[in-house]
C-alpha cells in the first residue's frame, strides 16, 4: 500500500482487514462522513502501521475463528498507541482474545438480520442507541465472546451473542459482534460516525477539492519534466485520471485511445470530441478493430478472449507509444478496490480475480514508472472528482463497461455481425433507460447476445434468430448489486423495439439475479 497524500493534520483511520467480504464498506462509510481512511492487511509490517500515524484503528471481520491455532491477530501496537480501536465481528473476537478475554464456538449461530437489546451506555451509542432499546443489526458469526477482557463492560446483547457489544470508554476500545457497515444495520453508519467524530475526535473535513489539489501537487512532484502516456478507454476511470494529470502537467501528457471495435455505439466519437476539443489534450486515436476482430475469430473461451484483447491492446499501445518517442511514465486509472482486491489478505483468490490490473507495477521491459492518481478512491468518489474537474456527464456518469467491451457480452465466438447486432440492441436499451429517467438510478445496464438461437413467429413467417438478455443492477459501491426492478411496461417496450428494429434478434429476456457482497464485476 502506498502512503496517502492526504493531510495528516485532518486525522485518518486505518482499517486492518482480516478477510471480510464487506471490509471495503467500512471505508466507504467513513469516507462518506468526511473521514479519510485506508485498508491494509492485518499482517502488514508493524513499523509501516506505526508510520501511517492513524488517529484510530478499525479491525474488520473475517472467516477465521480466534480460538483455532494460527488464527490472525492484530499487531500489539494497535492497542498500545493510546488511540481508539473498534473491533467488528472477528475484529471484536481478536480484540477480546488479545486483551485477556475468552471466546468459543456459539451454541446459537447468527447469520443475517438479528436484534440486540441495549443494556448499557457507552460513547459509541451517544445520540444513536439508548439503554433499554431494541435495535436491528446484521450478524454473521459462528463464535461468541464468553469472558470480557479486564476493564470492559457489556452494553448490548442478542440471543446468540450475550456480549454483542462491549466497551471500555476509558481506553476508547469497543467491540461489535454485528456489521455496522452494511445497510442492513439501520443505524450502523451513525455508530461508525460516533466512533470517528466523537470518540476519536476527527473533524470529518476530508473533501474532494482537497484531494484534487493534493494529487496535482503530487503528480507534478513525481513527474517533474518527464513525459506521461495514458491508455484512454473512454471509461470513467481513465478519463478522470487523464484530465487530472493534464491539469497538473499539461502537454507533458499524451493519451492513446485504442479502438478495438468492441465499444458501444458512439463511444469512440465521444472520447475523441471530449478530449481533443473540450480539454485540448494530445490524443492519438488508433482504429485497430480489424486486428482485434480478426484474432478473436473463432475464440469461444472467455478467459482466452480477455487475454487476447489484453495482449493486443498492449501491443498496439506500445506501437503507438513508440511512434511518439515513448515516455517516462504510464498513467492508469487504478482504483482503491483494485489495490485492495489485488492483495491476498488471508490466502484467498483475490490476486487471481484482479490479475488483469498492473497494481503491483509494470513489466520491466516497459521501462516506465506508474502514475496512478485515483489509487486512493472508490468508484463513486472518482465520479465526484470527475465532476469537480468539469468532465461532461456523458463521460463521468457513464455506467461501468470493462475493457474487453462487447467481447464479454457475446458468449461464444465473436463476429463483426454479432458485435453490430449487440451494439444496436444495447443502444436501444440504454436510450430507453435514459428516456425513462432511470439511467442515474442504475449502476450498470447492458445487453448480452446469448449463444442460442430460438424459433419465433414474426408476422406470417417463422424466424430462427438470436436471443438477447438484458441486465440492470443498482449499487452504491460497485461491490454488491441488486437487480433493478423495471416494470413490465418498460420491459415490453424495450423488447418490442429491439425485436422490430434489430435484424437478427427474435427474443428478449431480463436477467433478475443479484450479486452478493464481495462480488466486484458482472461479466
Amino acid at each position: 500500500m502506498q502512503d496517502s497524500s492526504s493531510d495528516r493534520s485532518a486525522g485518518r483511520v486505518l482499517v486492518l482487514d482480516f478477510g471480510s467480504q464487506v471490509t471495503q464498506l467500512i471505508a466507504r462509510r467513513l469516507r462518506e462522513s468526511g473521514v479519510y481512511c485506508e485498508i491494509w492487511p492485518f499482517n502488514t509490517d508493524p513499523a509501516k502501521i506505526a508510520a501511517f500515524g492513524a488517529s484510530a484503528y478499525i479491525l474488520s471481520g473475517g472467516p477465521a475463528s480466534v480460538h483455532e491455532g494460527d488464527s490472525p491477530r492484530a499487531p500489539d501496537l494497535v492497542f498500545q498507541q493510546g488511540v481508539p480501536v473498534l473491533g467488528i465481528c472477528y475484529g471484536q473476537m481478536a480484540m477480546c482474545a488479545q486483551l485477556g478475554g475468552e471466546t468459543q464456538p456459539a451454541d446459537h449461530r447468527e447469520f443475517g438480520r438479528a436484534f440486540v437489546d441495549v443494556t448499557g451506555d457507552c460513547a459509541l451509542f451517544d445520540g444513536v442507541w439508548a439503554k433499554g432499546g431494541r435495535e436491528q443489526v446484521w450478524m454473521s458469526h459462528g463464535d461468541r465472546v464468553t469472558k470480557l477482557p479486564p476493564g470492559f463492560k457489556v452494553v448490548a446483547s442478542s440471543e446468540g451473542a450475550p456480549f454483542a457489544v462491549f466497551a471500555n470508554d476509558e481506553k476508547r476500545f469497543y467491540g461489535l459482534m454485528f456489521h455496522p457497515e452494511v445497510v442492513h444495520t439501520p443505524h450502523g453508519a451513525q455508530l461508525l460516525r460516533n466512533f470517528t467524530h466523537k470518540v476519536a475526535g476527527l473533524k470529518g473535513d476530508w473533501t474532494m477539492a482537497g484531494f484534487r489539489a493534493a494529487q496535482i501537487a503530487k503528480i507534478r512532484a513525481q513527474v517533474g519534466t518527464g513525459r506521461v502516456i495514458c491508455g484512454l478507454s473512454g471509461g470513467v476511470d481513465s478519463s478522470v485520471a487523464a484530465v487530472l494529470i493534464h491539469e497538473a502537467i499539461g502537454d507533458q501528457l499524451t493519451c492513446i485511445f485504442v479502438d478495438h471495435g468492441l465499444l458501444r455505439h458512439g463511444e469512440a466519437d465521444d472520447v475523441v470530441s471530449t478530449f481533443r476539443d473540450r480539454f485540448n489534450i494530445k490524443l492519438v486515436h488508433r482504429d485497430a478493430s480489424d486486428l482485434f476482430l480478426g484474432q478473436l475469430d473463432g475464440v469461444t473461451d472467455p478467459e482466452i478472449k480477455r487475454k487476447t484483447i489484453g495482449r493486443l491492446f498492449i501491443e498496439v499501445f506500445e506501437e503507438e507509444a513508440a511512434k511518439i518517442g515513448g515516455a517516462d511514465f504510464l498513467a492508469q486509472g487504478t482504483l482503491y478496490p483494485d489495490v485492495i482486491e489485488s492483495v491476498s489478505f488471508t490466502g484467498g483468490p483475490s490476486v487471481t480475480i484482479k490479475s488483469h490490473h498492473n497494481v503491483g507495477g509494470l513489466p520491466e521491459r516497459m521501462r516506465m514508472s506508474l502514475v496512478e492518481p485515483l489509487r486512493e478512491l472508490f468508484k463513486d468518489e472518482v465520479r465526484v472528482l470527475g465532476r469537480e474537474l468539469g468532465i461532461p456527464e456523458i463521460i463521468v456518469g457513464r455506467h461501468p463497461f470493462p475493457g474487453p467491451g462487447l467481447a464479454i457480452r457475446i458468449p461464444g465466438a465473436i463476429t463483426r455481425e454479432k458485435a453490430e447486432i449487440l451494439r444496436k440492441a444495447d443502444a436501444i436499451y440504454l436510450e430507453e433507460i435514459r428516456a425513462a429517467g432511470l439511467y442515474d438510478a442504475i449502476w450498470q445496464a447492458f445487453a448480452v447476445l446469448l449463444p442460442v438461437r430460438t424459433v419465433g413467429v414474426m408476422g406470417d413467417g417463422r424466424t430462427y434468430d438470436n436471443a438477447l438478455a438484458l441486465r440492470a443492477v443498482t449499487s452504491t459501491d460497485g461491490m454488491t448489486a441488486d437487480v433493478y426492478p423495471f416494470d413490465m411496461g418498460f420491459l415490453t417496450r424495450v423488447a418490442g423495439r429491439i425485436v422490430n428494429e434489430v435484424r437478427g434478434i427474435n427474443r428478449v429476456a431480463y436477467d433478475i439475479t443479484s450479486k452478493p457482497p464481495g462480488t466486484i464485476e458482472w461479466e
